[in-house]
């Protein structure tokens, strides 16, 4: 019993010592964030104050975000089904596997055995009168080689493990985000080629309405060959277009189909960008410090903290470490004597081993100091690659509008252009050539105002994915526990 208890109090001892062990590793500042602290000024950016007013984006789901129902059910079955984000999923699942694993190394492996040994002796080794062969049986219960963390290596190594578990976990929410992106810009852009189809078609028709009314004034001596010719490649252009058209809706589909990772129901796809109600325009705030929300600077950040851990764990490696293997069990020469009085056995032994030179450690020590700077570099430039896209975005939504009325505008000059050159040649007072310029000024225009249209509402997209949205989901919230709710790592210094 004095043994049992003597044991006890070795063990709290080394339970006090490990509690209060200290790290080594620096202690971490977020370092200064290299764009201003407000968005651009000027020109391009005139709607910025007004957008403010509006909703923020990080109180906006992506359900909540598009409004179209169509577009929404495209999106879940991409967020269900799609191979990019499952294997971001199952890297985040062997990150936190791989945490586990060495957050384990903090507390003893405990192992029960059992052993029987059955050996023949050599007769010159054994005594006179004893036998040569021995029979032995033994049970313990131990603990085999553990490292008492007592200047914080392995704490430091879990607490990278940690943070870079923490940082695959905020990839992860980048593929969802990006992922949220393809999906409505190409689901938009399907919508914006089919409505060009739609323009191409009804072309096609006019200029085949056209072609016929001067053959027959040629017929009749009306028309020169001339304008039949031309009115001819018009139609000609416009069945290219019509082709053109047809393709790209198919690719379009196809491209759809592999984001979603299943065959999009035909009732999903059947609308043009006239039927797609457009996502809400959000507001990016008056500051730039919403970019810090965005999770490839929050995965940079927590792949800086790890560099900091990583330097704890090389410092550590100049200092003792102390390993600690001992049993305790029973042991006799008979089964049925391993519990009978006197069979008690046991061992402790600590080790100790003192680096005194090792080029390795110091070659270690110096790496970790270079991956801390190049982490830092890498965070400064995840926020200004970030600032920049948002500015960008920022820039189309601030002139877009502008572009999409003086467009409406040109449209309706060259619609009522080609109405009177028509009208002038049917009257005899002009050539068919201005009829044929107008008509292809007014395609072009119309083409250019769908491409403004499809960019107004991919530019609302473009700028909720670039500010962070896209993963505040209610099932999200309600399923899943924010990673530090799930794992907790407390570092203990003095």
């Amino acid at each position: 019993m004095n043994r049992i208890l003597s044991v006890s109090v070795v063990f709290g001892v080394l339970g006090l010592i490990l509690l209060s062990s200290c790290t080594l590793a620096p202690k971490y500042t977020r370092p200064q964030s290299p764009v201003p602290e407000r968005w651009p000024t000027g020109k391009a950016y005139e709607n910025i104050a007004a957008l403010s007013e509006k909703a923020s984006v990080s109180k906006i789901a992506w359900q909540d975000f598009f409004a179209d129902e169509r577009m929404k059910q495209v999106i879940k079955l991409a967020l269900e089904n799609n191979s990019d984000l499952r294997l971001a999923i199952l890297n985040v699942e062997k990150a936190r596997a791989s945490y586990g694993v060495q957050r384990a190394e903090l507390y003893p492996a405990i192992n029960i055995g059992a052993d029987k040994i059955k050996q023949r002796n050599s007769a010159d080794l054994t005594p006179k009168g004893m036998s040569r062969t021995t029979t032995e049986y033994d049970i313990n219960l131990g603990i085999s080689s553990w490292e008492i963390d007592l200047f914080g290596r392995i704490r430091s190594l879990a607490k990278q493990a940690l943070e870079q578990y923490l940082a695959t976990e905020q990839a992860k929410r980048s593929v969802r985000i990006a992922l949220i992106f393809e999906v409505a810009r190409a689901y938009l852009t399907l919508a914006a080629d089919k409505e060009n189809l739609s323009l191409a078609k009804s072309t096609l028709k006019t200029q085949q309405e056209m072609y016929s009314l001067i053959e027959n004034q040629y017929k009749i001596g009306i028309a020169n060959k001339l304008d039949l010719e031309r009115a001819k490649t018009q139609v000609e252009t416009a069945r290219q277009s019509v082709i053109s058209y047809t393709q790209s809706v198919a690719q379009d589909v196809n491209a759809l189909n592999l984001l979603t990772g299943v065959s999009v129901p035909n009732h999903l796809l059947t609308v043009e960008l006239d039927d797609i109600n457009p996502p809400k325009d959000i507001s990016p705030g008056l500051s730039s410090d919403i970019l810090l929300q965005r999770p490839d600077i929050i995965e940079a950040e927590h792949q800086l903290k790890a560099s900091y851990a990583y330097i704890g764990a090389a410092r550590a490696a100049f200092f003792p470490r102390i390993t600690l293997t001992s049993s305790w069990g029973t042991a006799s020469d008979e089964l049925s004597g391993l519990f009978a009085g006197g069979t008690e056995t046991w061992s402790f032994a600590p080790r100790i081993v003192m680096p005194i030179f090792d080029a390795r450690t110091w070659a270690a020590y110096k790496v970790s100091k270079e991956e801390q700077k190049i982490a830092i570099a890498q965070y400064q430039k995840t926020i200004q690659t970030a600032f920049k896209e948002v500015a960008d975005a920022l820039a189309i939504r601030g002139t877009i509008d502008g572009k999409i009325s003086a467009q409406q505008s040109l449209v309706k000059a060259l619609d009522e252009a080609y109405r009177l050159s028509l009208k002038r040649y049917k009257s005899g007072i002009d050539s068919y050539l201005s009829v044929l310029d107008a008509q292809r000024s007014l395609f072009d225009a119309k083409q250019m105002l769908i491409s403004l249209r499809l960019a107004k509402f991919v530019n609302r997209v473009q700028l909720y994915s670039v500010l962070g949205g896209g993963d505040e989901s209610a099932e999200n919230q309600s399923s899943e526990g924010k990673p530090s709710e799930q794992l907790s790592y407390k570092s203990q210094s003095r």
